[in-house]
């Protein structure tokens, strides 16, 4: 479990510390005072990204050189500081050089927050990246073959870019890389997408009381064996719009309810339930796959849920989960018996 949270220069907040509770703390607030900069804080130190933003120099407070995060988990001192142009790790005040060494001592996270409704209204990116979070953090293998296949993919489009005459001895050169990795992608993300499926379907059963059925299925980018062979085949659209034409950058999910496509056919309310169900199957899968409940980062989740999906949405989490959740308002909490430490943040502090 996270222990105390001491944050210093990260957003608006130029040094908070208090203690978190073991099961649940309830950060609320009127907006725009910084609760989801917070737990975006938790997310950095756990898993040295945030949702919010790609570009972690945004962290630092205005006016601030860097900014630091800092807790204990399973007695082990985390401490994440990021600078202008330097990152650095530290695991119990040695500094940490890689960082899958400083990952193997974080928790796993799953994160919820309104932009979810992306994964049903959004484009196949928004899929991708949900995908990319749950993969990274069960398998060693994704993420370094992930950062391997996204630069090898925008080295190739530079030179399918670059001359009025491609040059496709050397873009296939990259073609090698991107088949290489996007094997290792590929496998990986079909495995995610199978183990998501069953706890997916039984969370969606009991957010929508059994009114509906959800299903989803990987669509991969490319169908042969081998993507170099598969990209010589694309190479007449590919000198005339000069980008790479299919890989694993081009996955995507197909979602379902009663065999209806959810972005297409499905009301907001459906589309809700689905990807509350998706978040969650994504906990499940965390927690069989690590051996460990994940740390839940819960973003204004429940205000905009009715009291049945509340009560099924806290059923179905992983038991003595650790959960940190933001609201604008507690009425929803009168509801819901649990036990928790409430804080109010107000005037860039916590009180």
């Amino acid at each position: 479990m996270l222990n105390r949270l001491l944050v210093k220069d990260f957003r608006c907040f130029e040094k908070v510390e208090f203690e978190l509770h073991p099961e649940t703390t309830i950060l609320t607030g009127r907006n725009a005072q910084g609760k989801t900069s917070l737990i975006e804080a938790v997310c950095a130190l756990m898993r040295l990204q945030s949702p919010r933003t790609s570009t972690r120099t945004d962290f630092i407070r205005f006016g601030a050189k860097s900014c630091l995060v800092e807790s204990m988990y399973a007695d082990v001192k985390l401490r994440f500081a990021q600078g202008v142009s330097v990152r650095r790790l530290a695991i119990n005040d040695s500094i940490c050089s890689r960082s899958s060494e400083y990952l193997k001592n974080t928790a796993c996270v799953v994160w919820m927050d309104h932009a979810d409704m992306n994964l049903a209204r959004g484009g196949p990116e928004y899929r991708r990246r949900y995908l990319d979070f749950v993969a990274a953090q069960l398998f060693p293998e994704y993420l370094p073959a992930l950062r391997n296949y996204e630069r090898a993919l925008r080295s190739r489009n530079f030179l399918l870019k670059r001359d009025n005459s491609i040059s496709w001895r050397e873009v296939d050169a990259f073609a090698h890389l991107l088949d290489e990795n996007g094997r290792i992608i590929k496998r990986c993300r079909a495995d995610l997408v199978h183990r998501l499926h069953a706890p997916v379907m039984e969370a969606h059963h009991i957010l929508s009381a059994a009114a509906e059925v959800a299903s989803m299925t990987y669509a991969s980018g490319y169908e042969a064996d081998n993507l170099s062979d598969a990209l010589r085949q694309f190479r007449n659209e590919e000198a005339r719009n000069r980008v790479t034409a299919c890989g694993i950058h081009r996955d995507d999910l197909q979602l379902k309810i009663n065999d209806k496509c959810i972005a297409s056919f499905c009301s907001e309310g459906q589309q809700r339930t689905f990807c509350l169900a998706l978040k969650l199957a994504q906990a499940r899968v965390l927690h069989m796959g690590r051996g460990e409940t994940p740390l839940l980062l819960m973003d204004d989740v429940f205000g905009e849920l009715d009291k049945s999906r509340r009560a099924a949405l806290l059923s179905y989490l992983p038991k003595h989960t650790q959960k940190i959740i933001t609201t604008t308002f507690m009425d929803w909490a009168q509801d819901v018996v649990f036990d928790s430490q409430i804080y109010e943040i107000r005037d860039t502090g916590v009180h």
